[in-house]
């Protein structure tokens, strides 16, 4: 958009420009599998990265591409590209700067999907994850040697709570001249933006507090566009790609080269392995966004009040919420997130080092659901342990800080008397 608007009127309406045939208000849903080409040499320009445009709903669609560019602005980041998953889009940015032989430094308190991505999977193709405990600097710098292409942290780890040190992590990232990518689905961008911080790419997975109502499955990458791929080390950029005619995407995009990483994303990851947003999920997660910067204040607030209710229980032994004075992470999350925490708070019974009382608690609380989601309009519960981060080693969820008694809370958009009387009620059970 031409004017700089605040990012509740971006949420509303950036990216979209209103369709000339119909003048249909609303972002239309284009089901379709391909376009038509004006011509021979137009298909081929579009092919050949000539000029820019719409081929086969694989690789884009005009529907998605509203949604890229309304991240990409709330986010403010040059470019956007969604993809079928938040954890397709974690997987396809790793692989679309390393290849077999390197590496990448991680912060170890990550979603158990995404640990499990990163040790047992990515290893399988050559790629090794060299995990630090978050905002250990000194860890972080011992782990980088000549292998290493990326840094990777999540805002806000999954499922404890520790905040990032994002400019930290920017800084070391610079230093060695390596792309910092922040996973910053549990802080949507109406609370945080982490480019704005040093990150170079950010990730979302869209099913969360973007989309809102847990009515959709997809992910997004946004492209800050401003990283140098040209180094000789990034080889995915330098060398010629065998799939698109030796193309060199850090070379030969013209004046396109400052969105080398979105582009290559978008041709080899998109058109070549079809991780692909269906338009129908991406128009679910428009409607999402126009309200974002309401329900995430709401969704932060609610949160606070429960962390702040709990915390005063005799049968809570502990609890983690960034808002809380006492909190670990409160310092940080002062610095990035001003303006709300978040609607995740995590805690613990007491004499609950077994993780009973936790599961007696999840599965007799009312008004909760228990599922393995977050970022819904309905709180949600989970035992994480045993659930979302079961495929870690006991070893694992220990470095990671997760332990048998931890409980996770997605506090939702009800009245929050309501959601504290819920866990009152369950609190007499246990």
């Amino acid at each position: 958009m031409s004017k700089n608007y605040r990012l509740e009127t971006l949420a509303i309406h950036a990216g979209q420009e209103i369709e000339p045939t119909t003048l249909a208000r609303a972002v239309p849903v284009y089901r379709t599998t391909a376009y038509n080409f004006k011509s021979s040499e137009h298909g081929a320009n579009l092919f050949a990265l000539k000029e820019l445009g719409n081929i086969y709903s694989r690789l884009m669609n005009p529907t998605n591409e509203v949604l890229e560019k309304r991240i990409a602005a709330l986010e403010g980041g040059a470019a956007g590209l969604s993809l079928a998953s938040g954890t397709a889009a974690i997987y396809f940015s790793i692989t679309n700067i390393l290849k077999e032989g390197d590496e990448f430094v991680s912060a170890s308190n990550l979603y158990g999907g995404t640990y499990t991505q990163f040790d047992a999977i990515l290893p399988q193709g050559g790629i090794t994850a060299r995990f630090t405990p978050v905002n250990d600097f000194k860890a972080v710098e011992a782990a980088i040697n000549s292998k290493t292409r990326a840094v990777f942290i999540e805002t806000i780890g999954n499922p404890v709570l520790d905040v990032a040190d994002i400019e930290g992590y920017a800084k070391i990232a610079k230093k060695h001249h390596l792309p910092l990518i922040v996973d910053s689905t549990f802080t949507p961008p109406t609370l945080l933006r982490p480019i704005e911080h040093g990150a170079n790419i950010v990730i979302h997975s869209l099913s969360k507090w973007i989309g809102g109502h847990g009515t959709g499955i997809g992910g997004i990458v946004i492209d800050d566009g401003k990283f140098d791929w040209t180094d000789p080390k990034f080889t995915l950029y330098n060398e010629p790609d065998r799939g698109y005619h030796g193309l060199r995407f850090a070379h030969d995009l013209g004046p396109l080269s400052p969105l080398a990483f979105i582009l290559r994303l978008r041709t080899v990851g998109l058109r070549n392995q079809g991780p692909t947003l269906a338009p129908d999920a991406a128009w679910l997660f428009l409607q999402g966004v126009e309200s974002l910067p309401l329900r995430a204040a709401r969704h932060s607030e609610n949160a606070l009040k429960v962390a702040e209710h709990l915390k005063k229980s005799g049968k809570v032994a502990w609890i983690r919420y960034p808002g809380l004075k006492d909190d670990p992470a409160h310092k940080l999350a002062q610095k990035y997130l001003p303006n709300g925490q978040g609607g995740m708070v995590v805690f613990g019974l007491r004499d609950d080092k077994d993780g009973k009382k936790a599961v007696k608690f999840v599965d007799n609380i009312k008004l909760f659901s228990l599922l393995a989601n977050v970022g819904d309009a309905k709180s949600l519960i989970i035992h994480s342990s045993s659930t979302t981060h079961s495929q870690l080693s006991e070893k694992d969820q220990s470095a990671s800080g997760l332990h048998n008694d931890l409980i996770r809370l997605s506090i939702g958009l009800e009245h929050v008397d309501d959601i504290i009387e819920a866990l009152d009620d369950a609190l007499k059970l246990v």
